[in-house]
């Protein structure tokens, strides 16, 4: 009875894990998370001894720079509940047909991932991110969400979060971010260790045209209708 009991409060804890996990940081901005942990044990080539990182609250970001990472990254962001279901279709369609699998993450699901779990391509990381995904966009809403998202993500090597970036590449605070620089920051984002805000290629600078034009079609409502 006694292993039965333990058994029982093991399986118990394995499901309430998600759920305080991701209760935790709705209310508690994170000193750390796991994709940073990561880099440290295991640091990529140019990773930096000194790390660049500043926690700033949401409305200290710029909309345009909410704006730009939705339009990048996750035009849905507003509308789904932690998961693109459409583009996950269409994902696993292409990978059946043999292609090159696009995208499919949602900003949430990338801020669970940068969180809680590891950098690893596996069907399990994968189930346990979408199970994240869909509790954080429940527990945390659309705008902590955003907010996770902004101050965790890395916009080169050894430089998380948004206020760090901006005062790095651009000598100014996260507040005061214009729309160019916004779309230039969510350039990177697909591999800040290939792109350089500080030295865009011509690829980047494409796709800052072409982010800026999303920014332009979403409009800023987009960020208003965040906290409906």
């Amino acid at each position: 009875m006694k292993l039965k009991r333990l058994v029982v409060c093991f399986l118990l804890v394995l499901c309430l894990l998600p759920f305080a996990l991701v209760a935790t940081v709705k209310f508690i901005d994170p000193p750390t998370w796991s994709w940073q942990i990561q880099r440290w044990l295991n640091p990529p080539d140019g990773y930096p001894d000194d790390v660049l990182h500043q926690w700033v609250d949401l409305e200290n970001i710029s909309e345009n720079m909410q704006l730009a990472v939705i339009a990048s990254e996750d035009q849905l962001f507003p509308e789904h509940d932690g998961l693109d279901w459409e583009s996950i279709e269409k994902a696993l369609e292409e990978r059946n047909a043999g292609k090159r699998t696009r995208g499919a993450s949602t900003i949430t699901q990338q801020a669970s991932k940068n969180l809680f779990l590891w950098p690893a391509k596996n069907y399990v990381r994968k189930g346990l991110e979408a199970g994240l995904a869909v509790l954080m966009d429940a527990i945390c809403g659309k705008q902590r969400t955003l907010e996770l998202y902004l101050n965790i993500v890395e916009f080169g090597p050894g430089i998380y979060g948004v206020e760090a970036a901006s005062q790095h590449f651009f000598n100014r605070s996260a507040e005061r971010l214009t729309v160019k620089q916004s779309a230039l920051l969510a350039s990177v984002l697909p591999n800040p260790y290939r792109f350089n805000a500080a030295a865009p290629s011509q690829y980047m600078q494409k796709r800052v045209r072409w982010i800026m034009r999303q920014m332009r079609q979403l409009g800023v409502a987009t960020i208003a209708g965040l906290s409906l």
